[in-house]
Protein backbone atom coordinates (compact mmCIF):
# COMPACT_ATOMS: atom_id res chain seq x y z
CA UNK A 1 0.00 0.00 0.00
CA UNK A 2 1.51 3.36 -1.07
CA UNK A 3 1.89 6.33 1.22
CA UNK A 4 -0.81 8.34 -0.54
CA UNK A 5 -3.26 5.41 -0.29
CA UNK A 6 -2.53 5.01 3.41
CA UNK A 7 -3.04 8.71 3.97
CA UNK A 8 -6.34 8.60 2.05
CA UNK A 9 -7.58 5.76 4.27
CA UNK A 10 -6.43 7.68 7.34
CA UNK A 11 -8.49 10.72 6.42
CA UNK A 12 -11.47 8.48 5.70
CA UNK A 13 -11.08 7.30 9.32
CA UNK A 14 -11.10 10.90 10.50
CA UNK A 15 -14.21 11.62 8.45
CA UNK A 16 -16.02 8.66 10.01
CA UNK A 17 -15.44 10.10 13.47
CA UNK A 18 -17.00 13.45 12.61
CA UNK A 19 -20.64 14.49 12.17
CA UNK A 20 -21.04 13.90 8.46
CA UNK A 21 -24.15 16.05 8.30
CA UNK A 22 -22.28 19.28 8.98
CA UNK A 23 -21.25 21.44 6.06
CA UNK A 24 -17.70 21.69 7.38
CA UNK A 25 -17.27 17.92 7.35
CA UNK A 26 -18.69 17.73 3.82
CA UNK A 27 -16.34 20.47 2.66
CA UNK A 28 -13.40 18.70 4.27
CA UNK A 29 -14.25 15.42 2.54
CA UNK A 30 -14.35 17.05 -0.88
CA UNK A 31 -11.11 18.98 -0.41
CA UNK A 32 -9.23 16.06 1.11
CA UNK A 33 -10.18 13.66 -1.70
CA UNK A 34 -9.30 16.24 -4.31
CA UNK A 35 -5.97 16.78 -2.63
CA UNK A 36 -5.18 13.10 -2.50
CA UNK A 37 -6.07 12.71 -6.18
CA UNK A 38 -3.22 15.14 -6.76
CA UNK A 39 -0.94 12.99 -4.61
CA UNK A 40 -1.89 9.89 -6.59
CA UNK A 41 -1.11 11.63 -9.87
CA UNK A 42 2.22 13.07 -8.82
CA UNK A 43 3.10 10.64 -6.03
CA UNK A 44 5.11 13.45 -4.46
CA UNK A 45 4.45 16.55 -2.42
CA UNK A 46 6.79 19.13 -0.96
CA UNK A 47 6.97 19.74 2.76
CA UNK A 48 5.34 23.16 2.69
CA UNK A 49 2.39 21.89 0.67
CA UNK A 50 1.98 18.90 3.01
CA UNK A 51 1.82 21.09 6.08
CA UNK A 52 -0.62 23.56 4.48
CA UNK A 53 -2.85 20.75 3.20
CA UNK A 54 -3.03 18.93 6.53
CA UNK A 55 -3.61 21.97 8.72
CA UNK A 56 -6.28 23.33 6.35
CA UNK A 57 -8.12 20.00 6.55
CA UNK A 58 -8.14 20.08 10.33
CA UNK A 59 -9.31 23.70 10.35
CA UNK A 60 -12.30 22.64 8.27
CA UNK A 61 -13.23 20.14 10.96
CA UNK A 62 -13.15 22.90 13.56
CA UNK A 63 -10.36 21.28 15.53
CA UNK A 64 -8.58 24.47 16.51
CA UNK A 65 -11.42 26.58 17.80
CA UNK A 66 -10.17 28.61 20.72
CA UNK A 67 -12.58 27.06 23.23
CA UNK A 68 -12.58 23.41 22.06
CA UNK A 69 -10.91 22.26 25.31
CA UNK A 70 -12.50 24.78 27.67
CA UNK A 71 -12.99 23.25 31.11
CA UNK A 72 -10.64 20.34 30.41
CA UNK A 73 -7.47 19.45 32.30
CA UNK A 74 -4.52 17.86 30.53
CA UNK A 75 -1.36 16.25 31.89
CA UNK A 76 1.48 16.14 29.38
CA UNK A 77 4.81 14.39 29.93
CA UNK A 78 7.94 15.47 28.11
CA UNK A 79 6.42 18.95 28.05
CA UNK A 80 9.66 20.89 28.23
CA UNK A 81 10.62 20.63 24.59
CA UNK A 82 9.63 19.35 21.15
CA UNK A 83 6.27 17.69 20.65
CA UNK A 84 5.28 17.80 24.32
CA UNK A 85 5.90 21.51 24.56
CA UNK A 86 3.98 22.19 21.34
CA UNK A 87 0.98 20.13 22.48
CA UNK A 88 1.00 21.85 25.88
CA UNK A 89 0.82 25.25 24.19
CA UNK A 90 -1.78 24.06 21.70
CA UNK A 91 -4.05 22.62 24.38
CA UNK A 92 -3.75 25.76 26.50
CA UNK A 93 -4.65 27.93 23.51
CA UNK A 94 -7.72 25.71 23.03
CA UNK A 95 -8.81 26.48 26.60
CA UNK A 96 -7.42 23.58 28.61
CA UNK A 97 -5.65 23.87 31.94
CA UNK A 98 -2.32 22.10 31.51
CA UNK A 99 0.04 20.34 33.90
CA UNK A 100 3.46 20.25 32.24
CA UNK A 101 5.88 17.57 33.37
CA UNK A 102 9.42 16.53 32.46
CA UNK A 103 12.72 15.71 34.10
CA UNK A 104 14.03 19.21 33.46
CA UNK A 105 12.45 21.73 35.85
CA UNK A 106 13.78 24.73 33.94
CA UNK A 107 12.29 23.58 30.63
CA UNK A 108 8.79 22.95 31.93
CA UNK A 109 8.84 26.23 33.83
CA UNK A 110 9.58 27.97 30.54
CA UNK A 111 6.62 26.20 28.90
CA UNK A 112 4.39 27.27 31.78
CA UNK A 113 5.63 30.87 31.57
CA UNK A 114 4.74 31.01 27.89
CA UNK A 115 1.27 29.59 28.48
CA UNK A 116 0.58 32.02 31.31
CA UNK A 117 1.99 34.87 29.23
CA UNK A 118 -0.71 34.15 26.65
CA UNK A 119 -3.40 34.18 29.32
CA UNK A 120 -3.64 30.41 29.77
CA UNK A 121 -3.64 28.24 32.88
CA UNK A 122 -0.67 25.96 33.52
CA UNK A 123 1.34 24.40 36.34
CA UNK A 124 4.55 22.40 36.33
CA UNK A 125 5.63 19.24 38.12
CA UNK A 126 9.08 17.76 37.74
CA UNK A 127 8.93 13.97 37.41
CA UNK A 128 10.92 11.11 35.92
CA UNK A 129 8.45 8.71 34.28
CA UNK A 130 10.78 5.81 35.10
CA UNK A 131 9.97 6.30 38.78
CA UNK A 132 6.53 5.02 39.79
CA UNK A 133 6.32 7.14 42.93
CA UNK A 134 7.19 10.29 40.98
CA UNK A 135 4.51 9.55 38.40
CA UNK A 136 1.92 8.92 41.10
CA UNK A 137 2.87 12.26 42.64
CA UNK A 138 2.50 14.00 39.28
CA UNK A 139 -1.09 12.88 38.72
CA UNK A 140 -2.03 13.39 42.36
CA UNK A 141 -0.70 16.96 42.13
CA UNK A 142 -2.43 17.69 38.82
CA UNK A 143 -5.81 16.45 40.04
CA UNK A 144 -5.59 18.44 43.26
CA UNK A 145 -4.19 21.61 41.71
CA UNK A 146 -6.44 21.74 38.63
CA UNK A 147 -9.51 19.98 40.07
CA UNK A 148 -9.44 16.88 37.88
CA UNK A 149 -7.81 15.19 34.91
CA UNK A 150 -9.48 14.72 31.53
CA UNK A 151 -6.56 14.15 29.15
CA UNK A 152 -3.17 12.48 29.52
CA UNK A 153 -0.60 12.72 26.74
CA UNK A 154 2.11 10.09 27.29
CA UNK A 155 4.87 11.76 25.33
CA UNK A 156 8.11 11.33 27.31
CA UNK A 157 10.53 9.24 25.28
CA UNK A 158 14.17 8.57 24.47
CA UNK A 159 16.20 6.62 21.88
CA UNK A 160 19.49 5.84 23.55
CA UNK A 161 20.70 2.63 21.87
CA UNK A 162 21.44 3.16 18.18
CA UNK A 163 23.38 0.19 16.93
CA UNK A 164 23.11 -3.52 16.10
CA UNK A 165 21.78 -5.81 18.82
CA UNK A 166 25.06 -7.77 18.81
CA UNK A 167 27.20 -4.75 19.68
CA UNK A 168 24.62 -2.50 21.35
CA UNK A 169 24.68 -1.18 24.89
CA UNK A 170 22.41 -3.22 27.20
CA UNK A 171 22.24 -0.37 29.71
CA UNK A 172 21.04 2.06 27.02
CA UNK A 173 18.55 -0.57 25.79
CA UNK A 174 17.17 -0.94 29.30
CA UNK A 175 16.93 2.83 29.78
CA UNK A 176 14.99 3.23 26.53
CA UNK A 177 12.49 0.50 27.47
CA UNK A 178 12.06 1.86 30.99
CA UNK A 179 11.35 5.39 29.75
CA UNK A 180 9.19 4.69 26.72
CA UNK A 181 7.25 1.60 27.79
CA UNK A 182 7.37 1.29 31.56
CA UNK A 183 6.99 5.08 31.85
CA UNK A 184 3.87 4.91 29.69
CA UNK A 185 2.49 2.13 31.87
CA UNK A 186 3.13 4.10 35.06
CA UNK A 187 1.45 7.20 33.62
CA UNK A 188 -1.62 5.38 32.35
CA UNK A 189 -1.99 3.52 35.63
CA UNK A 190 -1.83 6.78 37.59
CA UNK A 191 -4.23 8.63 35.26
CA UNK A 192 -7.03 6.06 35.27
CA UNK A 193 -8.49 6.63 38.78
CA UNK A 194 -8.65 10.39 38.25
CA UNK A 195 -10.38 9.96 34.87
CA UNK A 196 -12.89 7.55 36.36
CA UNK A 197 -13.74 10.18 38.95
CA UNK A 198 -14.42 12.61 36.07
CA UNK A 199 -16.65 10.08 34.31
CA UNK A 200 -14.32 9.64 31.34
CA UNK A 201 -11.20 10.88 29.64
CA UNK A 202 -8.65 10.59 26.87
CA UNK A 203 -5.27 8.87 27.02
CA UNK A 204 -3.06 9.63 24.04
CA UNK A 205 0.15 7.67 23.61
CA UNK A 206 2.84 9.12 21.36
CA UNK A 207 3.90 6.19 19.21
CA UNK A 208 6.16 5.66 16.23
CA UNK A 209 6.05 3.99 12.85
CA UNK A 210 9.21 2.22 14.00
CA UNK A 211 7.05 0.46 16.58
CA UNK A 212 4.90 -0.97 13.78
CA UNK A 213 7.51 -1.65 11.11
CA UNK A 214 10.89 -1.85 12.84
CA UNK A 215 14.22 -0.36 11.81
CA UNK A 216 17.68 -1.89 11.89
CA UNK A 217 20.00 -0.59 14.60
CA UNK A 218 17.10 0.87 16.60
CA UNK A 219 15.88 -2.26 18.38
CA UNK A 220 15.31 -0.65 21.78
CA UNK A 221 13.23 2.20 20.44
CA UNK A 222 11.27 -0.05 18.07
CA UNK A 223 10.49 -2.58 20.79
CA UNK A 224 9.52 0.08 23.31
CA UNK A 225 7.10 1.72 20.89
CA UNK A 226 5.70 -1.64 19.76
CA UNK A 227 5.01 -2.43 23.41
CA UNK A 228 3.41 0.98 23.94
CA UNK A 229 1.09 0.37 20.98
CA UNK A 230 -0.01 -2.96 22.46
CA UNK A 231 -0.50 -1.29 25.84
CA UNK A 232 -2.69 1.30 24.07
CA UNK A 233 -4.91 -1.44 22.64
CA UNK A 234 -5.21 -3.36 25.91
CA UNK A 235 -5.99 -0.20 27.88
CA UNK A 236 -8.70 0.70 25.36
CA UNK A 237 -10.37 -2.67 25.90
CA UNK A 238 -10.17 -2.35 29.68
CA UNK A 239 -11.40 1.25 29.84
CA UNK A 240 -14.07 1.46 27.14
CA UNK A 241 -16.87 0.89 29.65
CA UNK A 242 -15.59 3.85 31.69
CA UNK A 243 -15.76 6.31 28.76
CA UNK A 244 -11.95 6.51 28.66
CA UNK A 245 -10.61 6.43 25.12
CA UNK A 246 -7.03 5.33 24.48
CA UNK A 247 -5.43 6.04 21.10
CA UNK A 248 -1.98 6.24 19.58
CA UNK A 249 -0.67 9.30 17.75
CA UNK A 250 2.24 8.62 15.39
CA UNK A 251 3.84 11.96 14.48
CA UNK A 252 6.20 10.57 11.85
CA UNK A 253 9.57 12.32 11.57
CA UNK A 254 9.66 15.51 13.62
CA UNK A 255 12.67 17.76 14.01
CA UNK A 256 13.60 16.64 17.53
CA UNK A 257 16.68 15.10 19.13
CA UNK A 258 15.32 11.57 18.67
CA UNK A 259 15.10 11.69 14.85
CA UNK A 260 18.00 14.05 14.18
CA UNK A 261 20.16 11.21 12.83
CA UNK A 262 17.46 9.38 10.88
CA UNK A 263 16.57 9.78 7.23
CA UNK A 264 13.42 8.61 5.48
CA UNK A 265 13.22 9.20 1.74
CA UNK A 266 10.20 11.25 0.67
CA UNK A 267 8.99 11.85 4.23
CA UNK A 268 7.47 15.00 5.66
CA UNK A 269 9.90 16.20 8.33
CA UNK A 270 7.63 18.25 10.53
CA UNK A 271 8.04 20.89 13.16
CA UNK A 272 6.59 19.94 16.58
CA UNK A 273 3.76 22.42 15.94
CA UNK A 274 2.60 20.35 12.96
CA UNK A 275 1.59 17.55 15.35
CA UNK A 276 -0.77 19.76 17.37
CA UNK A 277 -3.85 19.56 15.08
CA UNK A 278 -3.95 15.76 15.37
CA UNK A 279 -3.41 15.97 19.12
CA UNK A 280 -6.38 18.36 19.30
CA UNK A 281 -8.48 16.05 17.15
CA UNK A 282 -7.92 13.14 19.53
CA UNK A 283 -8.52 15.24 22.64
CA UNK A 284 -11.84 16.61 21.38
CA UNK A 285 -13.55 13.40 20.25
CA UNK A 286 -16.87 12.48 21.93
CA UNK A 287 -17.09 9.75 24.56
CA UNK A 288 -18.51 7.41 21.94
CA UNK A 289 -15.62 8.28 19.61
CA UNK A 290 -12.63 6.23 18.50
CA UNK A 291 -10.58 4.10 20.85
CA UNK A 292 -7.82 1.49 20.35
CA UNK A 293 -6.87 3.27 17.12
CA UNK A 294 -3.56 4.46 15.68
CA UNK A 295 -3.46 7.83 13.90
CA UNK A 296 -0.39 8.47 11.79
CA UNK A 297 1.06 11.54 10.11
CA UNK A 298 3.64 9.49 8.21
CA UNK A 299 3.96 9.44 4.42
CA UNK A 300 5.40 5.93 4.15
CA UNK A 301 4.20 2.38 4.66
CA UNK A 302 7.48 0.87 5.87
Amino acid sequence: MGSHTRAFRHFDKLNAGMLASTSSAQAMTTRQKAGFDKLSAGNAIDEQHARKFYVEGVHLMGEQESNSLAGKVAVITGAGRGIGRAISLGYARAGASVCCSARSESEIQETVREIRGEGGTAVSFQADVRQQDAVHGLFEFAEAELCGIDIAVLNAGVNLDRGPVESGDPAAWDETIRTNLLGGYYCARAAIPAMKRRGGGKIITIGSGMGHNGLAESSAYCCSKAGLWMLTRVLAQELRQHNISVNELIPGPVRTDIVSKLHFEGEWFKSPEDVVPMALFLATQPDIGPTAQSYSLMRRDT
